[in-house]
């Protein structure tokens, strides 16, 4: 009875020990400087609405920490409710992947004041946006330009700025293509062809796939390019 008792006993400690291991594949922690009450929200998009993956509160603690499983490095929000306080500054995407990620970032400046580490495809994906981010601020100028062009009627002008901004947004198409084939081994490439150059030329959404590993090939964003790629074929025959 007792040697019954004993064995048990182990099998219990075994169980109970197996459990306390199991981990999840994504840890997510974090500091907002300054929120002392509101709610953070890990979301993603599934086909076109963002949904929440945890929740979490804050009151007091501007620590927080969230355990996930992901399949495959995808694209998440950290979104902020700031309850009383309405703000667009309210959404931080981050490169989500197996692995530890840090958060940090503060309450008056939620997505300027971003900090974000742990994740290699994140790191890539902000070097992109740097480059990115100059031919945004390219087009606004040039947005700018036309407006005033328009309202002191001058026509010619408007012609100018719109044969520039051609030229601007083939140089995004080129640029974006040439970065996703040069990180082919990241998953941020098919990303980057599915959110930025869905419609450009098929040849170039074809030299990004060919290009990829097959990793990358077989993520999520991997199997999204190849079902886009077989559609617009089929469409635009």
């Amino acid at each position: 009875m007792q040697k019954t008792i004993i064995a048990l006993l182990s099998v219990a400690l075994l169980s109970s020990c197996s459990e306390k291991k199991e981990e999840k594949d994504l840890v997510i922690t974090g500091y907002v400087k300054g929120l002392k009450k509101g709610t953070l929200y890990i979301q993603k998009l599934k086909d076109t609405t963002l949904v929440a993956l945890d929740t979490i509160k804050i009151n007091g603690d501007s620590h927080f920490t969230s355990e996930l499983d992901i399949e495959s490095p995808e694209m998440y929000y950290l979104y902020l409710d700031r309850g009383v306080t309405n703000s667009v500054d309210n959404n931080i995407a981050f490169f989500a992947e197996k692995g530890k990620i840090n958060i940090e970032t503060s309450l008056d400046f939620f997505t300027a004041d971003t900090k974000i580490t742990g994740s290699k495809n994140h790191a890539v994906y902000e070097e992109y946006k740097k480059v990115a981010s100059r031919l945004i601020d390219q087009d606004l100028a040039l947005l700018e330009k036309k407006f005033n062009a328009y309202k002191d009627g001058k026509t010619s002008e408007v012609v100018t700025i719109n044969t520039q901004q051609e030229n601007l947004l083939k140089k995004k198409y080129l640029f974006t293509t040439n970065f996703a084939v040069n990180h082919k081994d990241s998953e941020v490439a098919p990303y980057l062809a599915l959110a930025e150059i869905y419609d450009i030329n098929l040849k170039y959404l074809d030299t990004i796939q060919k290009s990829l590993t097959p990793k990358v090939s077989k993520s999520i964003y991997g199997k999204k390019l190849d079902a886009l790629i077989k559609e617009r074929k089929a469409t635009e025959k």
